[in-house]
């Protein structure tokens, strides 16, 4: 950029990344306790959107993009937000927030497996190390009895799984996709878009409605802080901090998102840590560590993608 950027503003950003972001897990584990999931996600991401739209306009930033642009970012805001993150707003009425956020921290392992299978690219050394102990890691974490014996909490595990797939796969396809090259409005579109798509999907489902007045105060103020900070301020965090630090250091978020996860869903709503999830998060994070350390970081193309998303946690 020229300029030495401003350590407080990183420091700001970094924790926005760190801290919001794995926040963002017990917001939505707040809000969807009371709230439809997919109408949650609808309000949230098609409010953010708008609000993105509306601050382009203050700016003076162009908002027209092409038709092949508007088609991409219809795309990814269906894999990275509609069923990326709206299924697992849905998966949170099954599973805690801290399990969530750590099954999803394995997301650079199912890149590298689509990466295999679509493109034929090979898994090097320290990737397979990382992949090995991620699949470990992951099985610690699913085989726990009052997961194997809960179903619903099976079917929201193997639901957010489904997710990561589709998270892995908008990854690869931002790679080459044509999207706006402005960051704001490329998040902008995904959101609207992605938005829309989980309103759709809330009223095939039946989901009733209803307006926030009639919402808990406790669920307004998670709804607020998930749209204005989760899908607004992160965001726009993590994009600054790709342009002025490198990628090695901005990828730490996917270590720590799921750490303050597990301990505000502790703390808060008094979410069990087992010995076992926490064997399972040392594992499974180090596997991660493992994958990242290549120049590759593939994980970051899913977020790019978003604003900047992912690889859009949005969630």
């Amino acid at each position: 950029m020229g300029k030495t950027p401003n350590k407080i503003l990183v420091i700001l950003c970094f924790f926005s990344i760190y801290v919001i972001w794995g926040s963002t897990y017990l917001l939505n584990k707040i809000a969807v306790s009371e709230l439809a999931p997919f109408m949650l996600a609808a309000i949230r991401f098609i409010t953010a959107g708008l609000l993105i739209f509306i601050l382009c306009k203050f700016l003076g930033i162009n908002l027209s993009i092409t038709k092949k642009q508007l088609k991409n970012t219809i795309i990814v805001g269906f894999l990275f937000l509609t069923f990326g993150n709206g299924f697992v707003v849905w998966a949170l009425r099954f599973v805690d927030s801290g399990f969530a956020a750590l099954e999803i921290s394995a997301q650079p392992l199912i890149v590298l497996f689509l990466l295999r299978i679509l493109q034929g690219k090979k898994i090097k050394t320290m990737s397979l190390i990382g992949v090995g102990m991620g699949i470990i890691g992951m099985f610690l974490l699913v085989s726990q009895k009052q997961i194997i014996s809960d179903k619903n909490s099976l079917i929201g595990m193997g639901m957010i799984f489904l997710c990561l797939l589709s998270w892995a796969y908008g990854s690869i396809f931002v790679g080459k996709a044509d999207l706006p090259t402005n960051y704001f409005v490329n998040t902008g579109y995904q959101m609207f878009f992605g938005g829309i798509m989980l309103m759709l999907v809330s009223f095939m489902v039946g989901e009733s409605w209803s307006l926030p007045t009639t919402w808990s105060g406790e669920v307004q103020l998670s709804m607020i802080l998930l749209i204005l900070f989760g899908s607004i301020v992160a965001f726009t965090s993590f994009n600054y901090l790709l342009k002025v630090v490198s990628p090695e250091k901005v990828a730490t978020s996917t270590y720590v998102n799921p750490i303050i996860a597990m301990a505000l869903g502790w703390y808060f709503l008094n979410e069990q840590i087992t010995l076992q999830s926490s064997i399972a998060a040392v594992v499974l994070l180090t596997g991660v560590y493992f994958i990242n350390t290549k120049k590759k970081l593939i994980l970051l193309s899913r977020f790019k993608g978003r604003v900047r998303p992912r690889n859009v946690e949005i969630e």
